[in-house]
């Protein structure tokens, strides 16, 4: 990877692939991707869009206590996340839903703790090497710089085999990129030359904090000061998200120390359910980005490619069966056992941990049979 002095794109609005100098050292993995692939690229912007429309509305009619939505953020972040191999380890914040469900994670697990029916996530090591989401903002920057850094130690990278040597692909917004934690890590990842890669999804708003009034400079600039190769995407070309991102991640994996990325992308929702985008952007604003939707530019590049009608009606009907299916499921969703909450806050049994279980469970007894209930519903 290269210093990038424009930002990289690999297909142009009117989804046409480009053929230029600066995309001449990608298009071979482009190239090398099969049909079925393109199409997978497809289906899953699509279906995860109407599953995050859908979580919106059941967030409205309360079902869950939060929701945060990905929807203009759907290029970005299935391009990468096909990009990274089944051994690399994959470090979201809190927006990756189809990151997620391309590394083999079960959607309705994002619900879940949403909802409130799960004491912190799932297990990663079931879920694809899928980390559990991190609503601290940044924090995850640090978790996965550590686990690169392992990975370093442990001798699992440099062999030679990108089919065994592993890395970490770590998410974070523009938002994030102010907080100190990723520059803590961005320290550690360059001086211990980590199998890392940063990608930073900006979608333009830190809330109601446009990424303007964060930086007079690109972000991307920032990884460079650390002397970490960076560059620049169009977040909204899944090509390019895929491209660069692969690529990147080989790069890393053989010891050629940390890479970044910065895809400029939009994000055209709410930053979650409790905020109101309208008091602080205007209208405008939104519609130009809508004309830049990436669902709507790949549906165009396979259309030029020769698929048909019925494609796309298929994946419509995927769709919607997945909104049904998630509006289905969350009503099954079982409560956790109160106790279960001191479960895996330590990798052994903990005598603190066994003292508070033991305390909630003499408090709720000392209701008797209506506490016994009332902690049966917590």
């Amino acid at each position: 990877m290269s210093q990038a002095s424009a930002t990289i794109q690999l297909l142009s609005p009117d989804g046409i692939l480009l053929h230029d100098d600066a995309t001449a050292p990608y298009l071979p993995l482009i190239e090398a991707l099969d049909e079925q692939q393109l199409l997978d690229f497809h289906r899953q912007m699509v279906v995860i869009r109407r599953f995050d429309l859908e979580a919106g509305n059941l967030q409205r009619q309360g079902q869950l206590a939060l929701w945060i939505p990905s929807m203009g953020q759907e290029a970005a972040q299935v391009g990468s996340g096909y990009a990274a191999r089944p051994q690399d380890h994959v470090f979201p914040s809190y927006r990756e839903h189809v990151v997620g469900r391309i590394r083999g994670l079960d959607p309705l697990e994002i619900i879940r703790q949403l909802r409130g029916n799960s004491h912190g996530g799932w297990d990663p090591a079931a879920n694809g090497n899928f980390h559990l989401y991190a609503i601290v903002l940044s924090s995850q920057t640090l978790h996965a710089t550590g686990y690169a850094m392992g990975l370093r130690f442990d001798g699992v990278i440099a062999s030679g085999d990108p089919e065994r040597d592993q890395a970490v692909l770590v998410y974070y917004g523009d938002g994030a990129s102010s907080e100190g934690d990723v520059h803590e890590s961005m320290v550690f990842a360059a001086s211990y030359q980590t199998p890392e890669v940063f990608f930073l999804q900006n979608n333009q708003w830190a809330i109601s904090v446009p990424v303007s009034r964060q930086s007079r400079t690109p972000l991307y600039e920032r990884a460079a000061g650390y002397g970490i190769p960076s560059l620049q995407i169009d977040g909204n070309d899944v090509l390019a998200a895929y491209a660069t991102t692969r690529a990147a991640l080989d790069e890393t994996r053989t010891g050629a120390g940390p890479r970044f990325i910065e895809a400029m992308t939009y994000r055209m929702g709410a930053h979650t359910s409790s905020d109101d985008p309208t008091k602080y952007r205007a209208d405008e604003e939104v519609d130009g980005w809508g004309e830049r939707d990436a669902i709507t530019r790949f549906e165009r590049y396979l259309r030029s490619r020769g698929v048909g009608d019925d494609f796309f009606a298929e994946v419509a009907t995927e769709a919607e069966d997945a909104a049904a299916d998630l509006r289905t499921r969350i009503f099954e969703l079982p409560v956790p056992e109160p106790a279960s909450m001191f479960a895996h806050v330590y990798s052994e049994p903990h005598p603190v941990m066994e003292e508070q279980r033991a305390w909630l469970a003499a408090y709720g007894a000392s209701f008797g049979e209506a506490g016994d209930a009332q902690e049966g519903r917590a």
